[in-house]
């Protein structure tokens, strides 16, 4: 449930975006009779048995797989662990430059994939491991092997790990007392339309434009919309810290590297 609202709080598809997203599900064949633009940001959720050309694309001619179907959207994977380890790898490269290349004998193809990753997973295989109530029946090595299906270099690509432990009864019989979508993607709203600002005015965002080290012929930078799209040089001048933060951080590091 909590997956699929994610959408809901994001903003609306930009008419780039929703050209992106048009491109792709016509080339897979997904795009509805007589529909026109896909206007909803994509939500796929894929099931555990899928394979890697599923998963990324392939086929002899080959067509988008679920990352490039969730781009600018989300893509759920419920039961993380149930899914096959090598598919779960070939993630590693979408998530970190945003587009996944197909190789075949006559030609590469290379499709767009800037989705979010959201992954659930029970904390054990018969699910109770530090339930309140219920008492888990898994060894210990049962419990270690169950969380070493997912690597540690995919676990980093995840920015957050939430524990969602039991509701009491009275907890799920309150009336709702958490914030609705709508607020959520105010502010949402408010943070891109900041980020828009910074980088328009900067001439560094959508506006800017690259070339390679061979001074190729130069290519638009994809539009930056929120912090997970800018490079290692925009963080350096836009998220620079006080002294006092770095020293915090290099001691959390430490203890967390060193002990």
């Amino acid at each position: 449930m909590l997956a699929r609202r994610m959408p809901t709080i994001l903003p609306p598809l930009s008419v780039e975006e929703s050209l992106e997203a048009t491109k792709l599900y016509s080339v897979a064949g997904l795009l509805p009779s007589g529909a026109g633009l896909v206007t909803q940001r994509p939500f796929r959720s894929p099931h555990h048995t899928i394979s890697n050309a599923g998963l990324t694309g392939g086929g002899s001619v080959p067509r988008p797989g679920e990352v490039s179907l969730s781009h600018h959207g989300v893509l759920f994977l419920d039961e993380l662990p149930e899914f096959n380890r090598d598919v779960l790898e070939v993630m590693r490269q979408p998530l970190e430059d945003g587009q996944v290349t197909i190789a075949r004998a006559a030609a590469a193809y290379t499709y767009p994939a800037r989705f979010t990753l959201v992954g659930a997973m029970n904390p054990c295989p018969c699910g109770f491991f530090g339930d309140a109530v219920r008492a888990c029946t898994c060894s210990q090595g049962a419990v270690a092997k169950y969380l070493q299906k997912i690597s540690g270099p995919l676990l980093d690509r995840i920015d957050l790990h939430i524990e969602v432990p039991r509701l009491r009864h009275d907890e799920l019989t309150a009336p709702p007392a958490g914030e609705n979508s709508a607020s959520i993607r105010g502010r949402v709203l408010c943070a891109r339309r900041l980020q828009g600002e910074r980088f328009g005015l900067a001439g560094d965002g959508a506006e800017a434009a690259i070339s390679d080290k061979r001074s190729e012929p130069q290519q638009r930078r994809p539009p930056v919309y929120c912090n997970a799209h800018m490079t290692a040089r925009q963080i350096q001048e836009h998220c620079r810290v006080a002294h006092i933060a770095e020293a915090v951080q290099y001691r959390a590091l430490d203890r967390k590297f060193w002990g």
